[in-house]
């Protein structure tokens, strides 16, 4: 149940970070209102999460997915430029992660 706390916040943290490219500087009502209740929701999910995953390994995967995924959006959907220099970035973090879990792992 925890890991889908963590998965439901991350969902939620993307969906808000995504929305902060369409508030114009919260002078948009409908993206701004998905900023605020996606970030309010993202840490109350991660802060259920909490309770049973251990902080470093829970805020890796709750930070580098959430960076993985508005990376590839942004590549994708929004026109933002892609090159070796962000993939190898992306791959670092997603090693990050992977490292951070392994070393829970290994206790």
């Amino acid at each position: 149940m925890p890991y889908l706390f963590l998965t439901f916040a991350i969902a939620s943290e993307i969906c808000a970070t995504v929305s902060l490219k369409f508030t114009e500087g919260f002078s948009r009502l409908v993206p701004s209102v998905i900023v605020v209740v996606g970030y309010i929701l993202s840490f109350v999910l991660l802060s259920q999460a909490l309770k049973q995953v251990p902080v470093s390994t829970a805020y890796a995967i709750w930070s580098g997915v959430g960076t993985a995924v508005v990376a590839a959006i942004g590549f994708a959907f929004l026109g933002e430029g892609v090159n070796t220099w962000k993939l190898t970035g992306i791959a670092l973090i997603i090693g990050g992660v992977v490292a951070l879990n392994l070393g829970d792992a290994a206790h």
